[in-house]
């Protein structure tokens, strides 16, 4: 069977969009989607190894059915996405495939599961927003139809790895975060951000790692896969988040697995409010890595159950009510464990700088010497917000009392509505954080006497001079220049009544 590429299948699946363009937003579509990849994704693998099996055991269709019980994915057969295409002219195509996912659900235990509460949950294809009765049939047996075309076959023995299928599926993110508008940030981290937090936390055989503001996952991914790239696809290592909103804990669980990342613990929730990442005697657990690119100054955070926190998070001071970026940030410090805990987090810049609670807060966290870097990246990285941001790392077993700072805000390439950081940034990045030495107009390696001299501000250009003289302007040339231009103006004049009159007309 003809393999097929990356791209091909790609497009396919941003034309399938086209049957809700027009209908619904992207924000609200993108669930159905996503969620019919995933279901079609099960239904080939369940149908490839079926086939194999019968192949092997033609003879003992007991014994077929036994094998297939142990799958990675248990499908039942009414559940498939080919029994739904089968039905898609009739009537209740929403009921049916709301239905199947019920039923794959169930089939599957606690893997589609988490306290209750279910992958599909918060998805249904039966809803008034594709419209009446008649209309949702129809988007729907589109939707089946664009799902059932060769491009879009995704069987093992045509496409080849999983990460053929993962990186379709972050694909379609990415799209859907360039369209989303403010709600982009919700649930995604732009790749080259990912992976330049992982270059810098330098995941290993072994790491358990956490984001507490998972979002579809991007992120611990990609920390996930340096481990891979880095120690000859080893997998040893285990991935751990939260999710507070409950469509996105979806995508995390759904892209988990069409990654193939079945070592996961991605649990539903507020992480401020109510941490589900706990140890067998309540406390909250401890990573090796805690990354994340946490909402930015959300004004609704917590801080009212934040002064009677049982996990004692907040005893370096309560973030102030408005802005829960250092919620975040204690919220993290607390979760990483002693000698091996790194972290790092994506934040707007007013935590740099701003006072009162915020201050102190910094001022503690340096004094404690757990800051180790302050990265500045540069604007429109992010989707849904314009503003730049900066990466703050921080450790827990330091071997000096310094901070870096880098100004990376002008290293990029600039895109049409997004700036992108380039492979050469992130390398250049990443070189000066490992070298920890001071770069001229780049990066400075401050002591805590200089910070504690600034009040223990953090804004990068107090540190990190990046003022270029202008080039002395010569007057005397510049007024010879000016003459020599005058003079041959005075010339071409000359020369232009010359030829005017010479063709008739007067000058």
């Amino acid at each position: 069977m003809k393999q097929i590429s990356q791209d091909s299948i790609n497009n396919a699946l941003w034309a399938a969009c086209d049957t809700f363009r027009g209908t619904i937003s992207a924000d609200t579509y993108k669930d159905f989607i996503l969620t019919m990849l995933f279901v079609k994704y099960i239904s080939d693998v369940w149908q490839d190894d079926y086939e194999r099996y019968q192949q092997e055991y033609g003879d003992a269709p007991e014994l077929v059915e036994e094998m297939m019980k142990n799958e990675r994915f248990v499908l039942p057969k009414s559940a498939s996405f080919q029994a739904l295409y089968d039905q898609r002219h009739e009537p209740g195509n929403g009921e049916r495939i709301d239905l199947a996912l019920h039923a794959i659900e169930e089939a599957n235990g606690t893997k589609l599961k988490d306290a209750g509460k279910s992958v599909f949950q918060d998805i249904s294809f039966n809803t008034d927003k594709l419209g009446e009765e008649k209309q949702k049939n129809t988007i729907l047996r589109h939707l089946l139809e664009d799902f059932a075309k060769p491009e879009l076959n995704l069987r093992p023995s045509r496409v080849g790895t999983l990460d053929v299928i993962g990186n379709a599926y972050e694909y379609l993110i990415k799209n859907f975060a360039a369209s989303g508008g403010q709600k982009a940030g919700e649930f995604y981290t732009p790749p080259e951000v990912s992976d330049l937090i992982a270059e810098l936390l330098d995941p290993q055989p072994g790491d358990t790692i956490c984001d507490p503001a998972c979002g579809s996952g991007s992120l611990l991914m990609k920390c996930g896969k340096k481990i891979q790239s880095n120690h000859d696809g080893s997998k040893h290592y285990a991935l751990y988040g939260q999710e507070a909103i409950g469509s996105t804990w979806s995508l995390a669980k759904m892209n988990m697995f069409l990654h193939g990342e079945d070592n996961h613990k991605i649990e539903w929730g507020d992480t401020i409010r109510s941490p589900k990442l706990l140890d067998k005697n309540g406390n909250l657990m401890t990573f090796d890595i805690v990354t994340a690119n946490p909402p930015f100054s959300l004004s609704k955070w917590g801080h009212d159950e934040a002064a009677d926190d049982v996990f004692g998070r907040f005893k370096r001071g309560v973030p102030p009510k408005t802005k829960g970026d250092y919620a975040f940030i204690l919220h993290m410090i607390e979760t990483l464990k002693s000698g091996s805990g790194r972290m790092g987090v994506v934040v707007p810049h007013g935590v740099l700088f701003r006072g009162s609670r915020e201050g102190k807060i910094r001022q503690k966290l340096i004094e404690e010497n757990l800051l180790d870097a302050v990265i500045g990246l540069p604007e429109k990285l992010f989707y849904g917000t314009g503003i730049p941001a900066a990466i703050l790392i921080f450790r827990k077993k330091k071997t000096d009392d310094t901070v870096l700072f880098i100004d990376a805000s002008n290293t990029y390439d600039a895109g049409k509505n997004q700036n992108i950081l380039g492979e050469e940034h992130i390398n250049r990045i990443v070189k000066t954080f490992r070298d920890r030495t001071t770069v001229d107009k780049y990066a400075y390696l401050a002591t805590h006497d200089e910070i504690k001299e600034n009040d223990y501000n953090l804004n990068i250009p107090r540190y990190v001079d990046t003022f270029e003289e202008e080039e002395e302007i010569d007057l005397v040339a510049v007024r010879t220049e000016r003459k020599a231009l005058l003079t041959e103006m005075a010339r071409l004049e000359d020369n232009m009544s010359r030829y005017l009159k010479e063709l008739g007309y007067d000058a």
